[in-house]
């Protein structure tokens, strides 16, 4: 089992699947770490040498009350699968992330954030409580009121406090599956910072895609509210059908398609189905391999409020002057609103995040470049897309690490996790 970013950890993970939910976690001599559905990028899902534990058979509901949207599912359940139950009842979920192939536990342990942080904050806000099988065969319930030191060291806590066995959730009331959308071009950084501040008053989702290779930053803005209506379903499009020997991604194709999309027509105002407005990837199954053999990397960063505008001005000069760069890039700003995670990665301030082909030594002094900016902006890279960040980056961004690392299970651990903190 490897991640999305298909980059090769050796030596490679065992694997071992979990399937009796009542029994206590298996005895290992090597390190243990749930596994859901493979959708990190880096090594926070990969456990060199060590035991993967499934979880996809942790795939049941458990309780719903549809007065109060308050749903308790285990861990193993999909994203996709909640849209798919309660979405045709009203309900979706209160913060997504940019794909739904994600599981409940994962979304918890990674702390994910999506359009809405500016008013929802991450997904750990809307997490009411869960239980948490540890290595010692103890299952606690955590929430803000009862085990609260590893409610906040497991919201964000990459998986390495033990296995969460099931969620409970508030879900969001939503009209139908409408979102209503208004897209708004821009040139420039100035430009993007006044439109999304203006956006944010009167919109729950905003987001922008950035052109990484232009001379003057441009992009689109495209801020989405829940609406009434029941627009068509989308279709998917064939899977990428296998793993090339070369990354179809280069700084030509990169160059056309970056202009046809920001040049393409587009209704200022228009109403969807929300699942192409969160989820533009989603509908490309297997989406990942058109980046050949080598995978690819992200690089995801978040800058503070008070440097937003200068640091991400350095940050996309950069990438520009290397030639490398991504076809979705995105840009947004995060609000004030705190996670209860200890190691949540949302700040106040700007988060910008690209895909780069594996380029090998060309790739990596460009993410030397990046991190350097980074670490001058006082800003932090995200765990759940990194697999390459320097442990003095990471501890420098997390600053609350020690007080995590009290937390974890002693028979827990991952690749990402090692190299962090022996580095």
């Amino acid at each position: 089992m490897g991640s999305w970013g298909n980059l090769r950890y050796d030596p490679p993970s065992r694997q071992r699947r979990l399937f009796d939910r009542a029994a206590p976690l298996p005895a290992s001599a090597v390190p243990l770490l749930a596994w859901g559905n493979g959708r990190s990028y880096g090594d926070v899902c990969i456990n060199s040498g060590g035991e993967l534990l499934e979880t996809g058979g942790l795939d049941r509901y458990l309780a719903f009350d549809a007065t109060t949207g308050v749903l308790r599912a285990e861990a193993g359940v999909l994203l996709d699968d909640i849209i798919r139950s309660f979405l045709p009842r009203g309900w979706f979920l209160p913060v997504t992330p940019g794909t739904r192939f994600i599981t409940l536990g994962g979304a918890l342990a990674n702390d994910v954030h999506g359009k809405n942080h500016h008013v929802a904050g991450t997904f750990g806000n809307h997490v009411a409580r869960f239980e948490l099988l540890r290595s010692d065969g103890a299952r606690l319930e955590c929430s803000p009121t009862q085990n609260v030191e590893l409610y906040a060291a497991t919201v964000g806590g990459l998986g390495l406090t033990g296995l969460v066995t099931w969620v409970e959730l508030q879900l969001r009331r939503v009209a139908g599956p409408a979102i209503a959308v208004e897209n708004r071009r821009f040139h420039g950084l100035d430009e993007f910072f006044a439109l999304n501040a203006a956006a944010e008053k009167s919109h729950e989702h905003v987001v922008a895609w950035i052109d990484c290779l232009a001379a003057t930053p441009r992009g689109i803005l495209m801020a989405g509210n829940h609406a009434d209506g029941v627009p068509p379903a989308p279709t998917f499009s064939p899977a990428v059908p296998f793993t090339p020997p070369f990354s179809l991604i280069n700084h030509a194709s990169l160059a056309a398609f970056n202009a046809a999309y920001f040049h393409r027509p587009l209704p200022a105002r228009q109403t969807l189905h929300l699942l192409p407005y969160f989820y533009p990837l989603d509908n490309i199954r297997q989406w990942n391999r058109i980046y050949g053999r080598r995978g690819f990397y992200q690089y995801q960063c978040a800058v503070p409020q008070a440097v937003q505008q200068d640091a991400t001005a350095e940050l996309l000069a950069a990438i520009r002057a290397s030639g490398q760069g991504s076809f979705l890039a995105v840009l947004k700003t995060f609000g004030d609103i705190a996670s209860p995670g200890l190691l949540s990665y949302p700040l106040p301030g700007a988060n910008l995040a690209l895909d780069f082909p594996n380029g090998g030594a060309a790739t990596l002094e460009l993410f030397g470049r990046l991190d350097a900016i980074v670490r001058e902006a006082g800003g932090r890279l995200y765990p759940a897309k990194d697999a390459r960040m320097p442990g003095a980056l990471f501890r420098q961004g997390y600053p609350r690490w020690q007080e995590f690392s009290n937390h974890i299970d002693p028979r827990f651990s991952s690749s990402f996790w090692r190299r962090i903190t022996e580095t």
